[in-house]
């Protein structure tokens, strides 16, 4: 009977550590498990390191040790911070501390305030490896070279990079800790259980504390149905704890019994990506375009999934306009897949959210508590409040962001375009509050390249040939407007939080300044009625001229609603009363829900 126990409990990976914590690019040599069993030992002999590790002795050990530059050693600090689950109150109350550093010396005093678990952020560096490209594979791909094969230039390295991203890969989570589990063990364990080469002893121990660190890796349930509990809970509770080895009177397990019960019980995550798309929740609509019938899939498993592994995926979405705001939406995360010439609003606080090969299209996002990742995009506009905002391997893309952190520009980017956040929704400052986002610190202008080798110093001027960090540009003021949402919510935002960069502001005055003496010019012209109707009707044929010019025209179309429709509706939102000329005469729209 215990046997039958014990084989219906299964542990898998968690989703998150892999989906927001590993960054999508090939990480430094220096955080090989070589380096890291260094810091291992290093961290639980020297005072002030272990079991929390501060800024200041991590930025000794980064910079130090380890030689990675400063900015990078507090990238990887600051994201495994936005992993952690602090309140938003907590959020607000640092965002508030580090908006009033005036001076590098303020705001290092006041980063030496942080501190993180030593151990899980020992984790976190090694599941950096997560994204790893091999020599040969970078190189070659799946063959061997022949005399025939070319060297490959660096876009053709960028791009195989690129190509191998696997934080939605559940399937790769899985793989990863079933083939590094026991370096993973490893690296935990006190340097006393470790042989000379940093090998585990065979009569080794590993303390309950230190397994309580691999609940911020791993996780599991007595059975299908029952609730998720962290992995030290079911080591050392009924039939496992036999398995695992585990003594109530020394509180430690056999290192390698503890081994070979993880791998017995390792499985795939039942709330990932791979469930998800078999088993989860799908919606799907449909509308007519064009003559053709476009249908576009969603799957979630928001309905069963715990806090921490919602997720919604959406593809697919064609020509069409997409809104919600929905407690189905709140805390998930969420993957836009291959959508081209869409517009889609999610307006809820959401947990991350991931556009992957989606071209032409334009999306507006509720807050985002930690991450935005754009990933193989062209000519997509993402306007968004986030934690943290990263694209790689994207093209004539613009990004209107709002974020205390600096955006993070990946390998393969060309013509990305960096500009402040602009529109509002009514209950945009509430869904920033539910997520402990501010106005302050705003980083929006201060993007840090990461290049194939480490950090790329930036430079507005160069040539993207001669300098891989001239993939971006920010955006002139003479080019910049704002963005309306044009849907009927309820709420008290009225303008764009924390208002506009004073030089963006001035644009726009100056733009209402030019319409106001346009009015005025209009109305001095005393035009009698005849010529009243006549000038009418060529405004109105200019601005469907440059409707249709700029692609506007199918935005303002897409807003119309559909004959033909199959759409599930909850908790959508409304068009405004606001009316949009089409063919010729006013209409009032509305949008499509899912």
């Amino acid at each position: 009977m215990r046997f039958m126990e014990a084989d219906s409990l299964s542990i898998w990976p968690r989703m998150e550590p892999f989906l927001l914590g590993a960054l999508q690019v090939s990480p430094s040599s220096k955080l090989s498990l070589h380096y890291l069993r260094k810091m291992a030992v290093y961290v639980r002999t020297r005072d002030g390191c272990f079991p929390v590790l501060g800024w200041p002795m991590w930025r000794h050990i980064a910079c130090g040790k380890l030689q990675l530059p400063e900015d990078l050693a507090w990238l990887y600090f600051e994201t495994f911070d936005l992993l952690i689950g602090h309140t938003p109150e907590k959020r607000l109350e640092w965002a508030e501390c580090l908006s009033q550093c005036s001076s590098k010396s303020e705001l290092d005093q006041q980063r030496s305030k942080l501190s993180v678990d030593t151990l899980q952020f020992l984790l976190f560096l090694y599941i950096q490896q997560l994204n790893r490209v091999s020599l040969r594979t970078s190189l070659i791909g799946e063959e061997w070279p022949s005399h025939r094969t070319r060297s490959p230039s660096p876009s053709d390295r960028e791009a195989k990079t690129s190509s191998q991203i696997k934080n939605w890969d559940d399937q790769a989570h899985l793989s990863f800790v079933q083939s590094h589990l026991m370096e993973i063990l490893e690296l935990l364990v006190e340097p006393g259980q470790l042989s000379q080469s940093g090998q585990a002893l065979r009569d080794g121990q590993i303390s309950l504390e230190v397994v309580q660190s691999l609940d911020f890796l791993l996780e599991g349930s007595v059975c299908p149905g029952k609730a998720v509990q962290p992995v030290h809970w079911l080591l050392t509770k009924g039939p496992l704890q036999t398995q695992a080895g585990y003594s109530t009177l020394s509180r430690s397990f056999p290192l390698h019994k503890l081994h070979t019960c993880l791998q017995h019980c390792l499985t795939l995550n039942p709330f990932g990506f791979t469930a998800c798309l078999r088993s989860g929740k799908k919606l799907a609509w449909a509308q007519q375009v064009e003559g053709a019938m476009k249908r576009a899939k969603i799957a979630r498993n928001t309905h069963m999934a715990p806090p921490g592994s919602k997720m919604v995926l959406m593809s697919q979405v064609f020509k069409q306009t997409l809104a919600k705001t929905s407690d189905k939406l709140t805390g998930a995360n969420i993957k836009i897949h291959r959508c081209s010439d869409a517009f889609i609003y999610l307006l809820s606080p959401l947990r991350s959210v991931s556009v992957d090969k989606c071209r032409d299209s334009t999306l507006v996002l509720g807050p985002v508590e930690t991450s935005v990742h754009i990933h193989g995009c062209q000519n997509v506009r993402v306007v968004c409040v986030a934690g943290r905002i990263a694209i790689g391997a994207s093209s004539r893309c613009t990004l209107h962001i709002l974020t205390p952190t600096r955006p993070l520009l990946l390998p393969g980017n060309t013509d990305v375009t960096l500009a402040p956040f602009h529109t509002f929704y009514p209950s945009l400052e509430d869904h920033m509050a539910t997520v402990g986002l501010a106005v302050v610190p705003n980083a929006w202008d201060q993007p840090l390249l990461l290049g194939t080798e480490g950090l790329a110093n930036p430079s507005l001027n160069a040539s993207a040939i001669s300098d891989p960090a001239a993939c971006y540009r920010l955006l002139p003021p003479s080019e910049f407007h704002t963005l309306v949402v044009p849907f009927q919510m309820e709420g008290d935002t009225c303008e764009v939080p924390g208002g506009l960069p004073p030089p963006y502001q001035a644009a726009l005055d100056e733009k209402q300044k030019r319409i106001q003496n346009w009015q005025k010019t209009v109305m001095e012209a005393r035009l009698n009625k005849e010529q009243k109707r006549q000038f009418q009707e060529l405004v109105e044929l200019k601005f469907h001229e440059w409707l249709l010019e700029t692609g506007h025209r199918q935005e303002l179309d897409s807003l119309i609603p559909q004959t033909i429709a199959s759409v599930e509706v909850t908790d959508s939102v409304q068009v405004n009363n606001t009316k949009h000329v089409r063919a010729g005469r006013v209409v009032g729209q509305s949008p499509m829900a899912c």
